[in-house]
């Protein structure tokens, strides 16, 4: 039975309950995407200039190539990764609201079958 006050439906609390579950388990596997992603440049950097140090010595463009990818390659990367992560975030929240308004048709549905 729809809300007067609001045009969604209600959704009876289980189906909340399911919903959010769902979405908070999709946010945990995006944020442990991206943090493993994140580490893996973070603490990629030393280790590659502790066993590669002959190509992390190398000149590009009169400095090392540590150096270019810290001092210059190291921030667009990270802009990118958040901006990967705040797209997909928006992309699971857009999916969990057309769940949501199929959810409380399905529910509305019912109730109404019920109800005659």
């Amino acid at each position: 039975m729809p809300d007067p006050s609001n045009d969604q439906p209600i959704l009876p609390p289980e189906e909340h309950g399911r919903l959010a579950k769902a979405v908070m388990r999709r946010q945990a596997a995006l944020s442990l995407r991206v943090a493993v992603i994140f580490l893996l440049l973070l603490i990629g950097l030393p280790l590659f200039n502790l066993y590669g140090a002959s190509i992390a010595n190398t000149r590009i463009f009169g400095m090392s190539a540590t150096w270019l990818f810290l001092g210059i390659l190291f921030f667009p990367i990270t802009w990118l990764l958040s901006a990967y992560f705040v797209r997909e975030s928006d992309r699971i929240e857009g999916e969990s609201a057309r769940w949501r308004d199929e959810i409380s048709a399905y529910v509305q549905a019912n109730t109404e079958e019920d109800a005659q």
